[in-house]
């Protein structure tokens, strides 16, 4: 059998308190609170995740971005999506010949 990817069993636990809260779950909280509590911690842990990349602490910017990841498995279960589809939009974008933002920009399109 196939390990899962981290980030997938993450979703699938943040999916599994969305359908069977816990009392006391970090996780409950953040889904029964809504969109705007989600974002303001995605907002966060985004800006935390920068200021650790500009320190010189690797294991700081791990903390953060693994901080940064959970936060989004929040907003995706939250959104009914999941790193899923992230991997599939992910993997389209690995056959892509060109940038089309680049191409815009040089006035090519």
């Amino acid at each position: 059998m196939e390990e899962k990817n981290v980030l997938v069993k993450i979703c699938d636990l943040v999916n599994d308190r969305k359908a069977n809260p816990k009392e006391g779950s970090y996780t409950n909280y953040l889904l029964n609170e809504g969109i705007d509590k989600i974002l303001k911690k995605v907002g966060e842990e985004s800006s935390e995740t920068i200021i650790a990349a500009k320190n010189s602490n690797n294991d700081e910017l791990i903390y953060e971005i693994s901080d940064l990841c959970y936060h989004l498995s929040v907003l995706l279960a939250y959104k009914g999506l999941s790193f899923e589809d992230i991997f599939n939009e992910l993997e389209k974008r690995t056959f892509k010949e060109s940038n089309l933002k680049e191409k815009h920009k040089k006035g090519e399109i």
